[in-house]
Order: C-alpha cells, then sequence, then structure tokens
C-alpha cells in the first residue's frame, strides 16, 4: 500500500520577509542531503514492489503501479554513480512529474522539508563529483553539511552517460 509521509517545515528563512525561501524536500543517499523542489513533488512513498523492464538503461529499476498509473522507477544510487543498495535494505520514493510522466525516484530515506533562503544558494562547487554536478542546479551550505539541489530533468536525461 502507497503511503505517504509526512515531514515538517524547517525554516531557516529571516522573519522579516526580505529574503525570499526555497521549499525542498529533502532526500538522504548514502548519507549525502539532496534537495528536490518541492513543487515537482506529487508523492513520497515507502518500499514499493518494482517489477523490472527488459533492456532497460541500469538507472531504471523497473516500474511500479501507482493508483492505477504505471510510474517508472529510477534508481538514484546508480544515477549518481554510487554502488547498488545491499540486500535487503529498502528505499523510499518520491514520485516526481516529467513530461507528463511520472516517475518514482528511489532513495535511501525522505526527510524534512526545508525552506533555505535564496540569498545563500550557491553554484555548484568545481570539487562537487562530476556526475553529481550534471544533475545539479547548486548547493545549500547548511550547519554541517551540503544540501545538493537536484534538476529533476536533468536527473531523468539517461542518454547522455550511456554514450560517453
Amino acid at each position: 500500500m502507497n503511503e505517504m509521509v509526512v515531514t515538517k517545515t524547517r525554516n531557516l528563512s529571516r522573519q522579516d520577509g526580505r529574503d525570499k525561501a526555497e521549499q525542498y524536500v529533502s532526500i538522504i543517499i548514502e548519507n549525502q542531503i539532496f534537495g528536490v523542489p518541492v513543487l515537482q513533488v506529487h508523492d513520497v512513498l515507502g518500499p514499493q514492489r518494482i517489477t523490472r523492464i527488459p533492456l532497460a538503461p541500469p538507472e531504471v529499476a523497473g516500474s511500479l503501479n501507482l493508483r492505477g498509473r504505471i510510474v517508472t522507477a529510477i534508481d538514484v544510487r546508480l544515477r549518481l554513480g554510487l554502488p547498488s543498495r545491499k540486500e535487503g535494505e529498502t528505499s523510499m520514493s518520491v514520485v516526481v512529474e516529467h513530461h507528463n510522466e511520472f516517475y518514482s525516484l528511489m532513495v535511501d530515506s525522505v526527510g524534512e522539508v526545508l525552506m533555505l533562503k535564496e540569498s545563500e544558494f550557491e553554484r555548484s562547487p568545481a570539487t562537487l563529483e562530476h556526475r553529481w554536478r550534471e544533475v545539479s542546479n547548486g548547493i545549500y551550505r547548511l550547519d554541517t553539511q551540503l544540501v545538493v539541489v537536484l534538476d529533476v530533468t536533468r536527473l531523468l536525461q539517461f542518454g547522455r552517460f550511456e554514450a560517453a
């Protein structure tokens, strides 16, 4: 059964309202925080039954049924060049829409909704892993970690890396 995860909002914007804030659903992959713009997120799901798709790129884990609609499941770990999940490790999914199609971004876990000040947004540093830089819009620096902002459109473009 699909289950929506309730998250709380972490408000990091100024109280006087002079600094616009952006909201991101935080996702965790290999202990790294990534942000997906909240307006692009349709659902957050717990572990799902995935049906494999023959001859699909390695990042495509398969498909799942979401309220009668077929959704392509993308293993974000593989898309980012990280090792596969170990046998028995569960994942969560963030469902996004791209070109009128739904995609399930399979991640290790989903955190809270972050409200981050627009003025603190930075371009991706040159030291950020190349494959991550290709699918990100930039970063935010939190007290102890970076939040890498994912560009869903670029994340879902597989052909560029297959040809390389």
